[in-house]
């Protein structure tokens, strides 16, 4: 039996506790109690909005909602870009769970190798780490029936190109945040893209939404853009120009294509391109628009300009006889060649035989101001009006520098430099009655109102000269196409390498219009380093505008002006530097 506790005996038990000490602890519990109000007070009143704001970090997300973005339209309404639904694929790294299995089969509906998902699944981020962006609908159905933990998805947006590696170079593309980055994507992409709008909602940490917070933003869909291309007449120009490009083995090249009443640009294509919609190991050659970008020296295509200043001046007329003898002119100590010695020609003749000597003696009729106006007022050393990024001013040196070689020189193209868009717009002033007119790159219904440079006159003596040299005894007999008259300029000129030229390499162009006398388009065509023996711009890029012309004029429905039989007469072409 065990004894009772006797507290009286106890001396501990027994003690009386100090008055001070009881005191001491029940105001300890106060104070106690006092902070935690205290707390309570500051968090729930006086600190609330700094504690709201903590809270909403780490919970509250702005969840974007993208704006679909505006197509881009052909003149025909057909589409050369639009926006389809895609997926972004995304995960939470440290809640990924998933089989081998899964994880190889998540790898494959990727398209990425099973070592790259690893490594992407194992980032330092543990909260947040795309997978990949812009998945196909289809396949991230399949990705969600794979089940996996910690992977999720995100509506987006996906560009496609239907016209793909055609209109490449006009169109451009987006990124994966689909921004613009080349051609019109990049030039409205303001006007493209829209805005997108915002929803505000609270999410739980496995990054389910669970709650609404605020109003929801609703996005602002982008604007559709029709452009003045003509897919069809961009896929010939195109498949023309690459042809041409391999055949002559050269290492690029570009066409231009306006229509000579309106302004519009029709076709602008360049070879080597490549495939918007899958872009991998693109180099700077491909992604380049050469026709608006590159500038080079444009030869022989000068030389009606060149003329028709003489004639508007009153300097010379179509008959007036220039004498080349004996095929070549030494100008402030240097030598000035024609291919051969000419005679004496008209100077409907020095447009025919591409005289060099005749167009150097024909400038020596002006003076270097009269020559500076007209090249500025057709266009030369001055950047194209458009919205086009990366359109190049080119050169031309103010004209109280020239001195009496450089006029010469710059007479039949050598000494200054301009873009093949450039030439290609320079000579509207032929094809609209001597009228510059603005060039656009959007379907237009309205008048063109233009800069008049020329008389009519002289514009329609201008394009007959054209005419001869695309004829019998010109340089350019392979220009000529099936039942519609033609007028033209070759140009070939050396490459500059450096501070001098290259004597093997060159750039061979055609510059021409028509039907020849009511002209409907004007082609313009380069092509760069042609190297499989032939590189005379009658040779090389003749008759690619002769096949453009011909395909063109016939979608356009213009009717043949000619007996409907091949007008080529000459098999040997001349052609002058």
């Amino acid at each position: 039996m065990s004894k009772s506790v006797l507290y009286t005996s106890s001396p501990l038990l027994a003690s009386k506790t100090p008055i001070w000490r009881s005191k001491f602890i029940m105001v300890g519990f106060a104070l106690v109690f006092a902070a935690l109000a205290g707390r309570a007070v500051y968090i729930q009143i006086i600190g609330n909005d700094f504690f709201q704001r903590q809270g909403e970090v780490r919970f509250a997300r702005t969840l974007e909602l993208p704006a679909n973005r505006g197509r881009i339209l052909d003149r025909n309404g057909l589409i050369l870009a639009s926006s389809v639904p895609a997926a972004g694929i995304w995960a939470i790294p440290e809640d990924v769970e998933a089989t081998k299995t899964q994880l190889a089969e998540l790898a494959r509906l990727l398209e990425m190798p099973l070592a790259e998902l690893t490594r992407k699944l194992a980032n330092d981020d543990k909260t947040f780490v795309w997978v990949k962006r812009q998945v196909d609908e289809p396949v991230a159905q399949k990705i969600h029936a794979l089940g996996i933990k910690g992977i999720y998805q995100r509506k987006e947006y996906k560009r496609m190109y239907p016209e793909g590696e055609t209109t490449a170079h006009v169109v451009g593309f987006t990124n994966v945040e689909d921004r613009g980055q080349e051609g019109m994507e990049l030039a409205l992409d303001k006007v493209l893209a829209g805005r997108s709008g915002s929803r505000r909602v609270i999410k739980d940490r496995l990054g389910r939404v669970v709650e609404d917070v605020g109003e929801q933003v609703l996005p602002v869909d982008g604007k559709d853009l029709q452009l003045s291309i003509d897919s069809k007449m961009q896929f010939v120009a195109y498949q023309k120009l690459r042809d041409a490009v391999i055949l002559n083995k050269a290492n690029a090249g570009s066409v231009v294509v306006l229509d000579a009443t309106t302004g519009e640009l029709l076709a602008m294509a360049n070879y080597p391109s490549y495939d918007p919609n899958g872009r991998r190991n693109l180099t700077g050659g491909q992604l380049r628009n050469r026709a608006m970008t590159d500038v080079f020296e444009p030869g022989s295509t000068m030389k009606p300009i060149t003329i028709a200043t003489a004639l508007e001046l009153g300097r010379v007329t179509p008959q007036t006889i220039i004498d080349t003898n004996p095929g070549r002119i030494t100008v402030s100590g240097a030598t000035i060649h024609d291919d051969s010695n000419f005679g004496v020609l008209t100077v409907e003749g020095v447009i025919q035989k591409s005289s060099n000597v005749g167009a150097t003696r024909i400038s020596q009729r002006m003076t270097p101001h009269e020559m500076w106006n007209f090249l500025t007022a057709v266009g030369f050393g001055q950047k194209p009006q458009t919205v086009f990024p990366g359109a190049v001013t080119g050169r031309l040196r103010p004209w109280k520098t020239w001195r009496p070689i450089e006029q010469a020189t710059m007479s039949y193209g050598y000494g200054l430099s301009a873009s093949l868009f450039q030439i290609a717009h320079a000579y509207t002033a032929f094809a609209h009655g001597g009228q510059v007119i603005p060039v656009t790159m959007f379907k237009s219904t309205e008048p063109v109102i233009g800069v008049q440079v020329f008389s009519p006159q002289v514009a329609t003596e201008v394009r007959q000269m054209m005419h001869m040299a695309a004829g019998p005894g010109g340089t350019a007999p392979l220009a000529q196409t099936v039942g519609y008259s033609v007028g033209g300029k070759t140009g070939t000129a050396h490459k500059q390498v450096g501070k001098g030229y290259a004597t093997n390499k060159y750039r061979a162009w055609y510059t021409g219009m028509a039907p020849i006398d009511k002209p409907r388009i004007i082609v313009a065509v380069m092509i760069d380093e042609p190297s499989a023996g032939k590189y005379f711009g009658g040779l090389v890029a003749a008759p690619v505008f002769s096949q453009i012309v011909q395909q063109t004029l016939r979608m356009m429905g213009v009717q043949p002006d000619m007996s409907v039989k091949p007008q080529i007469v000459a098999q040997t072409v001349e052609e002058s530097f």
